[in-house]
């Protein structure tokens, strides 16, 4: 990613606060139960009391609903927009075991001290060079996980595609991070967003080791 299209992406989602506030608007949900589904599937892939980066949490709404479903594990959200941060920082005062921080994933040094990265909607936007800015962000984050790295994409295998989004081959993704990541993957691609929807998403998971 340029730094032209860094900056232009940040002054997009701010753009998004100013008109929205704290809304699932705001970070580019068509819906709060959309959101819902894809919180849903990274919490099924970890343990309630593990420890989590959340890449790119926008308004803290992963916490949120992680703790409403019996998350206890420390949390440490990222994201390179000053807005979301704090919002997020004022809403979850209480919360001993969440932080939040202002992060570029192309300058700051990410935490190596939590089990997994979380990364949804990430790489939703169409960029001057998605693929690079996608291996790039997946590489320093599995790096720095313990145990695995989560995301989520738009698929290729879509009935409608929006010119402002980037949608990629799950299949040639799985290769490309099998090839130069890890052999450990899984990928799932059956799920909806709304209930007699069409399955445009999947989500990946990258292991350091054998789920046993």
């Amino acid at each position: 990613m340029t730094t032209d299209s860094h900056q232009a992406l940040k002054a997009y989602y701010q753009k998004l606060y100013q008109q929205h506030g704290d809304c699932h608007h705001a970070v580019q949900h068509v819906s709060k139960a959309a959101q819902n589904v894809r919180f849903k599937i990274f919490l099924e892939q970890i343990p309630l009391d593990s420890n989590v980066i959340d890449l790119g949490c926008g308004l803290g709404d992963m916490l949120a609903y992680f703790r409403l479903h019996g998350f206890t594990g420390g949390y440490l959200g990222y994201d390179f927009v000053p807005e979301f941060i704090n919002s997020a920082k004022n809403k979850f005062v209480d919360d001993a075991k969440a932080q939040f921080e202002v992060f570029d994933i192309f300058k700051n040094s990410m935490s190596e001290q939590y089990d997994y990265i979380l990364i949804s909607g990430v790489f939703n936007n169409k960029l001057d060079d998605n693929l690079t800015f996608i291996m790039q962000t997946l590489d320093k984050s599995f790096l720095s996980c313990k145990k695995s790295v989560i995301f989520n994409a738009l698929s290729s295998y879509v009935e409608y595609e929006d010119p402002t989004l980037f949608y990629i081959n799950p299949i040639n993704l799985f290769d490309e991070c099998k090839q130069n990541l890890t052999p450990f993957i899984d990928l799932k691609h059956d799920y909806v967003i709304k209930k007699g929807g069409f399955p445009y998403e999947f989500t990946m998971k990258l292991s350091k080791e054998a789920n046993l």
